[in-house]
Parts: C-alpha cells; sequence; structure tokens
C-alpha cells in the first residue's frame, strides 16, 4: 500500500486537522483486517445505509455505539470450550470492531439484524441555524451610519 504525506497540506491549509486525521486513520485502517465486510449505499440524498455481514452472531452479541462523528459496531463472541471439532471452519466466527467516520449532523436512525445482515440506517439532519440563509438586500444608507448621524445630533442638540 502507498503512504501519503499530508504535511505539505497541513502547513498550508487551516482548520482541516480532522480531515487528514481522518485520511490518515483510513489508510491505516485499509491495511488492517477487514473482517467483516461490508456495503455503504446512499439511498437518498441525506440517507445512507451500512450493511455488514455478521454471520453466526445474535442481537446480544453486537454492540452499536454513536457519539459525535462516530460510528463504533462491536461484536463479541464468546470462545466456548468443548465445541465441536471442525474439519473446515469457512465461516468466521471471531470478535471484531469496525469504526465509521461520520459527517457532521449524521445520525443513526435505525439498525436491524436480519439473516446474518446487520443494516444501519443513517440520515443527515442539518439544523435550520446551519443551513444556508438568503440575504436580503436593502438600499438607503447603512444601519451605522444612520445610527451615528442620531448620535452626532443628540450631541449637538
Amino acid at each position: 500500500m502507498r503512504q501519503f504525506d499530508l504535511t505539505p497540506f497541513r502547513r498550508s491549509a487551516i482548520g482541516f486537522d480532522r480531515l487528514f486525521d481522518m485520511l490518515e486513520t483510513s489508510a491505516r485502517q485499509q491495511a488492517a483486517d477487514n473482517y467483516p465486510p461490508f456495503n455503504l449505499e446512499r439511498v437518498a440524498d441525506d440517507r445512507y445505509r451500512i450493511t455488514l455481514a455478521v454471520a453466526g452472531f445474535s442481537r446480544d452479541e453486537i454492540e452499536i455505539v454513536a457519539q459525535q462523528n462516530l460510528l463504533q459496531v462491536k461484536g463479541k463472541k464468546d470462545e466456548k470450550e468443548g465445541q465441536n471439532t471442525f474439519l473446515h471452519l469457512g465461516i468466521a466466527n471471531r470478535s471484531f470492531e469496525r469504526r465509521f467516520e461520520l459527517a457532521d449532523f449524521v445520525r443513526v436512525d435505525d439498525a436491524r439484524l436480519t439473516d446474518g445482515l446487520l443494516v444501519i440506517d443513517l440520515v443527515r439532519e442539518v439544523p435550520e441555524a446551519a443551513k444556508p440563509k438568503t440575504i436580503a438586500i436593502k438600499t438607503g444608507a447603512p444601519l451605522a451610519a444612520v445610527e451615528s448621524a442620531t448620535a452626532d445630533e443628540a450631541q449637538a442638540a
């Protein structure tokens, strides 16, 4: 895998530390284990879905934790003594932890486990205060000029 040095960009880009950290973390994770396999899909403009293949895990063995800008999915499989002796073990049945970086205002809407697939629905809800606003353009003197002229008249009187 190729390593990218983001140092030159860090020197000239202010306020993008989180983005660079996310890129570096993602590059490290790609070299790591890819278990369990998953799909990421865009369902609508502001709706997303993560589907993880978690065959052999029950609902009680999976934990989903959502915190600011991070979604963690953990699967804890108990190692049971005295299990059958497998002649071939092709279905991975080990504990895992998956982390997903979330954009601002993305929250978990739903999580369901069906037929060995864990489906997590996400929705992006931008609050009204963070949405772009159209500013009406007025004519006439700026408000500051009107206020200073009124204050000058009051002092003169």
